[in-house]
């Protein structure tokens, strides 16, 4: 295993660590304190006029990050066959 490998997957896992650290806590917490309740009752009555800009630029976002995740990935593929 290379260098760069281990180093990736221990910093993938203290990366995952720390998520998992932050998430647990704040998931229980939401559950326990009526918060879902909350976004239940918003999402239930919130107004459904159109799509709006915040939707469109939501979109737009989701499909920056989508497109930057295709072309990483696309760049490590074609640089693992030049290697071969």
């Amino acid at each position: 295993m290379s260098a760069v490998a281990k180093w990736w997957s221990r910093a993938a896992a203290a990366v995952t660590g720390v998520v998992l650290t932050l998430v647990v806590p704040v998931h229980a917490w939401a559950a326990g304190n009526g918060v879902a309740d909350v976004a239940a009752e918003a999402a239930k009555y919130r107004r459904r006029g159109g799509f709006g800009v915040f939707g469109f630029l939501g979109g737009l976002c989701c499909l920056l990050v989508v497109g930057g995740i295709v072309l990483i990935v696309l760049l490590i593929v074609r640089g693992r066959r030049r290697r071969s």
